[in-house]
């Protein structure tokens, strides 16, 4: 997952509004999302690479998302799936948010450089193992691209400024949303940040949706949750053309949160 905008507590109707693109090889094998047959509370898609995943909620309410931490000069050698971290919080009825801060807190080092919000869909925490402020999220629009939390990169900017438009209506259209992430036009150089990898490619990585032959924007996700309960998520991918977004709603088994 690599662009994430977010509105926490910020909709009268809604605790939760999320809209990601998942940037991701053309060739990695991915499963489109689904209720778990080994989890059957966790909705998610599923990295068939790495066995985790980028974005998934629960029937109790808890959510998660990963993005990666671009930085070329800070690799750790074999490290495990970054997209274990929400796979298994999502999995694990017991982990509370707490408890996962303790873990990341101890294990984080052995990873390479990730953002993590999770939480549930009225409580939401932030990390990342890259020195920047960890801790709770409080409510506003928020996203996060393969830097830090609202780090001010041209096309998080832009995905969060479209988010707060979308915010002015009442009713939230999963279509208004998907389309939301939905372009690619790429952002002047000068706008663009230094992350080691070489101004074309920083270029081609500039579009909040990226189109490239090997590696592209794979998906994109939106996820509500109305302040009753009702969860609606809609995925849409980008692997074939034509294909119609996957849809599924349902009603929390609790509504956690204030």
């Amino acid at each position: 997952m690599c662009l994430i905008a977010f509105a926490h507590d910020s909709h009268p109707r809604y605790r939760l509004v999320l809209m990601a693109n998942r940037d991701e090889y053309r060739d990695r094998p991915t499963e489109p999302a689904s209720f778990w047959s080994d989890a059957p509370f966790v909705l998610a898609g599923r990295d068939l690479q790495g066995g985790g995943t980028w974005l998934g909620v629960t029937t109790a309410g808890k959510v998660a998302a990963v993005t990666n931490y671009r930085d070329p000069r800070q690799q750790v050698t074999n490290p495990p799936s970054r997209g274990s971290l929400v796979a298994e919080y999502l999995r694990d009825g017991t982990m509370t948010a707490k408890g996962l801060h303790a873990r990341l807190q101890r294990d984080a080092g052995q990873y390479d450089g990730f953002n993590l919000v999770y939480g549930t869909v009225g409580e939401l925490y932030y990390f990342t193992n890259r020195g920047g402020s960890s801790g709770p999220v409080s409510p506003g629009i928020h996203g996060l691209s393969n830097h830090l939390l609202d780090t001010r990169w041209p096309k998080l900017v832009e995905a969060k400024a479209r988010l707060e438009r979308l915010l002015t209506r009442d009713d939230l259209r999963h279509d208004d949303l998907l389309q939301a992430m939905a372009d690619p036009s790429p952002f002047a150089d000068e706008q663009l940040p230094d992350t080691g990898i070489g101004p074309e490619f920083e270029r081609f990585l500039s579009p909040i949706f990226i189109q490239g032959e090997r590696y592209a924007t794979r998906s994109t996700s939106v996820i509500t949750v109305s302040r009753d309960g009702e969860v609606r998520f809609t995925e849409l991918s980008h692997d074939l053309p034509g294909l119609t977004p996957l849809s599924f709603s349902f009603r929390l088994t609790a509504v956690p949160g204030p």
